[in-house]
């Protein structure tokens, strides 16, 4: 199983994860609070993370990730980007 680890406040707390979940819904899963104001659709910008190791370990930035303008590195929306191996992101909070 791959394994999350979320960056927010100075904290760390890592997780496993089920290959093919967003970095959103595992967030949420493990109780982490990450913004999402469209419902983690891929239409706002509210669910932005930085990915500080592991960007290869998501799935390639899709249209909604590009027509939104997240189209460099390390940025993603976790709405959108798909684990499928060991990833570690900092929470963005707004």
């Amino acid at each position: 199983m791959p394994k999350v680890r979320f960056l927010q406040n100075g904290q760390v707390k890592e997780v496993e994860a089920k290959e093919g979940d967003s970095i959103l819904q595992i967030a949420l899963d493990a109780g982490i609070p990450m913004e999402h104001a469209c419902g983690g659709n891929g239409f706002c910008t509210t669910c932005m993370c930085h990915v500080k190791e592991g960007m290869e370990n998501l799935s390639p930035r899709n249209d909604r990730e590009e027509n939104m303008g997240v189209m460099n590195d390390p940025e993603r929306l976790s709405c959108q980007a798909q684990v499928q191996g060991d990833v570690e992101v900092e929470v963005i909070e707004y």
